[in-house]
């Protein structure tokens, strides 16, 4: 389940390039068991996502459920999958539904809103020694979730959130929300935006000569939105569930068919990486169940899976459904001769979310990776 028409179609065609890549690389089987991809357009919409789940689920007689794209889809669908007993790796980042309201059949393969902003805090907190902070954002649940995670792990290390300003998804003009930034009151502006808004906002900011060193979560600057970017995204400091300079086989050989399958300029992010890591998941699920899809021995399956090499690093499920992975935070910085060939430069280090985060500095940009947590 993806959006492939309207104002989010373009992550979900990335998330339907992931999975069909990792299936065309297995050549539509995974652990002996053939695999039919059937592929519901939600259209970003609550009741045509129920709707397509009732088709998939009661005409099409899936096995599996991935997706949908979006929270407020996820939550839209939720109970129906539930009550039927679907096994669904989901994609939206409510935190609620691999917490509160968790189901035993769903779990999340992506990430979750906060995820990535815990260690983006302890990063500004301890090896930027930032104080105050102002955050921007897309005034909905995706973005207050990820203020309230950078809010606790920063103001827990003695940072202050001095103020958050919230703007309509659609947004045209930011100037009236840039004109409340008053650099005597922080030291950064965390940006928490989604879709095109990330390009938007940066490029006004920059226009009305606001010098506030900027941090993002992980849409402000997927690797897929990069050649989008102007000089204005230089030094913006992000954090990310995948990045296209990870130096590693798996990642290099995901790539390739990425670009075997869909061209060599097709754009690569984190959707794609994410969704074609659900496959691998999903064929080490079926070897573990002896390819047997009954919902209970493939749901317990799936969250017993611990993979060691992936496209984005390691990944393992907590006892909460929830993947658990490697948080790249990235730098973007002009691209030279050198910074599109060199590996990245990473170091671990402890963070107090329990996630892995590693370091990352990086179209005529490139983010390259500076930390991992």
């Amino acid at each position: 389940m993806t959006v492939k028409t309207g104002g989010l179609a373009a992550g979900g065609v990335h998330l339907e390039e992931g999975i069909t890549c990792l299936l065309r690389d297995k050549n539509f089987t995974l652990a002996g068991r053939q695999i039919e991809l059937v592929v519901a357009d939600t259209a970003g919409v609550p009741a045509t996502a129920k709707a397509k789940a009732i088709e998939l689920v009661e005409r099409d007689k899936v096995d599996l459920i991935m997706g949908p794209l979006a929270a407020f889809e996820w939550l839209a669908i939720k109970d129906y999958l539930g009550e039927h007993k679907v096994p669904t790796m989901g994609f939206g980042g409510a935190e609620d539904l691999t917490q509160r309201h968790r189901d035993p059949y769903q779990v999340r393969t992506s990430d979750s809103s906060a995820q990535c902003l815990y260690p983006l805090a302890d990063y500004a907190s301890k090896e930027m020694k930032l104080k105050a902070a102002i955050t921007a954002g897309d005034d909905f649940a995706f973005g207050y979730e990820q203020v309230g995670g950078f809010q606790s792990v920063f103001e827990d290390s003695g940072g202050k959130l001095v103020k958050k300003l919230w703007s309509p998804f659609n947004t045209p003009d930011y100037v009236p929300y840039l004109a409340q930034i008053d650099p005597k009151q922080a030291d950064v502006v965390v940006l928490v935006y989604a879709g095109a808004n990330p390009l938007k906002f940066i490029k006004q900011y920059r226009d009305q000569g606001l010098t506030l060193p900027l941090l993002g979560g992980s849409t402000v600057a997927d690797d897929s939105i990069m050649r989008n970017f102007g000089d204005e995204a230089i030094g913006l400091i992000n954090s990310i569930p995948y990045t296209l300079d990870l130096d590693s086989d798996a990642n290099r050989r995901f790539i390739a068919s990425m670009q075997k399958y869909f061209g060599t300029d097709v754009p690569i992010g984190f959707y794609a990486a994410a969704l074609y890591v659900n496959g691998q998941i999903l064929e080490s699920a079926l070897q573990a169940t002896g390819g047997d899809t009954e919902p209970d021995k493939l749901i317990g399956a799936i969250r017993r899976v611990s993979l060691a090499e992936t496209p984005r690093g390691p990944v393992r499920f907590d006892d909460y459904g929830n993947l658990t992975f490697t948080v790249y935070i990235r730098k973007v910085e002009k691209r030279t001769a050198s910074s599109s060939t060199s590996p990245s430069r990473a170091i671990r280090m402890p963070v107090s979310s329990g996630i892995t985060i590693r370091r990352n500095f990086s179209s005529s940009l490139c983010s390259r990776a500076i930390s991992r947590h």
